[in-house]
């Protein structure tokens, strides 16, 4: 071959080489992401989109860049130090941190399992499926899968499991919006002082931005093994993954936008009601989807928000943890995992469950954490024993700090009206 055509194929092998490096690292940031668009969130963007329409779009840039900012230092702790945050916490702040952070962590993440069947069950209930039968069959599946699997091969059913979420964008362009006014009001903000308005801005932040995903992350990029040679493309991945995300959390605004809102902006109570009443609007085929996409969403979630909060529990506490070991090597990881996923699944089969104060319970707990999560990550994060030259850049920590303080600043607002919210129910 000529010198002049290897240099006319070397920007194309360059590219070519370029994608297989982000392959390789492609999973932990893009499934972390996409898991967060669970039941949970499903059920505040369509709540969103139907009682406001499209003008809380604009909103999703800034959560967007946040999520960025904070996923990213999660990722980056991983790769330089090789440890989990829940590791880094126990060995920095002490036992005592770690156990509190670990028991409020706990008792969230498991309420929030419990609402990830609790929509599956909504999701096939749309299709005549009692949940008597598909939850147990769901525990069955995501503990088979978890279990019996192993890390990369766990890893590629997750990410394809991830891009049944673009049912989504279909579903928006079937219920076919405005999409002038879905620009103007997505790069124009809608200010409002109502009250139902600020709860629903809180909401999409607090749906957003959890405390699990930052532990998830974290143990998932260390067992990837990804390391600072590998960075660059993790950085990517995670990058990537926080734009999906609220690129699909976009459309679900979208399609109940320009469809449940013209019907008297009804409450969703049920996240299955957002698909069943796309229907009239949209058609059966676009109904159908957003319900595939639930479901999916629902078996996603059940999968790996147990097998996080197993991570973060073991870790903190110095048990073996890792899909990659033998039920033999890593029990209490395993046995805590098993528990999760059918104690859950069990809770949601109990008769008249108010599965919604539950809910709400579990954002309170959650928005607890949040604040100690984020500000031990930027403690963490800026220690130059531990981080090296990879330590925040002065820049960094300003928006670091400052999405901090405004994420502080929401939690506590939304503990106020959550509080106030289940007095009410």
């Amino acid at each position: 071959m000529s010198q002049t055509a290897v240099r006319r194929r070397s920007p194309l092998a360059l590219v070519a080489v370029r994608l297989m490096s982000f392959l390789a690292v492609l999973g932990p940031g893009f499934i972390t992401a996409n898991v967060d668009n669970d039941p949970g969130g499903i059920l505040q963007y369509s709540q969103a989109g139907a009682q406001f329409g499209y003008q809380l779009l604009w909103m999703l840039i800034p959560t967007t860049v946040a999520l960025i900012v904070v996923q990213e230092m999660a990722a980056r702790m991983g790769a330089v130090t090789g440890k989990g945050l829940s590791d880094l916490i126990r060995e920095e702040f002490g036992l005592r941190a770690t156990f509190f952070t670990m028991l409020v962590l706990g008792i969230a993440d498991f309420i929030n399992i419990v609402s990830e069947f609790a929509g599956l069950a909504s999701g096939m209930g749309i299709f005549g499926v009692s949940k008597y039968i598909v939850v147990p069959i769901g525990a069955v599946m995501v503990w088979t899968l978890i279990v019996r699997g192993r890390y990369k091969p766990v890893e590629r059913v997750l990410i394809v499991a991830s891009l049944i979420y673009f049912a989504y964008p279909v579903s928006a362009f079937f219920a076919k919006p405005d999409w002038d006014l879905v620009l103007k009001q997505t790069v124009m903000p809608t200010l409002s002082s109502q009250p139902e308005y600020l709860a629903a801005i809180i909401g999409l932040v607090g749906t957003t931005i959890t405390p699990w995903m930052q532990f998830y992350l974290q143990a998932a990029v260390v067992e990837r093994g990804v390391d600072t040679r590998h960075y660059s493309m993790c950085r990517l991945d995670v990058v990537v993954g926080c734009i999906v995300t609220d690129v699909i959390a976009f459309f679900i605004v979208v399609a109940c936008g320009a469809t449940i809102y013209h019907t008297n902006h009804p409450e969703i109570t049920d996240v299955a009601q957002a698909a069943v009443a796309l229907a009239p609007f949209a058609g059966k085929f676009a109904s159908l989807l957003f319900a595939v996409g639930l479901i999916n969403a629902s078996l996603l979630s059940a999968a790996i928000l147990p097998l996080a909060t197993s991570y973060n529990i073991c870790e903190g506490l110095g048990f073996e943890s890792g899909v990659d070991k033998r039920f033999s090597e890593a029990p209490i990881f395993y046995w805590l995992y098993t528990f999760l996923v059918f104690g859950a699944a069990a809770v949601v089969l109990i008769p008249n469950l108010p599965l919604l104060k539950l809910i709400l319970f579990s954002n309170v707990a959650n928005g607890i954490l949040l604040p100690f999560v984020v500000v031990y990550m930027l403690l963490l994060v800026n220690r130059p024993r531990l981080m090296g030259t990879f330590k925040n850049k002065p820049w960094q920590n300003w928006v670091a700090w400052s999405t901090a303080a405004i994420m502080i600043t929401l939690t506590a607002v939304f503990i106020y009206n959550t509080i106030r919210d289940m007095g009410k129910t």
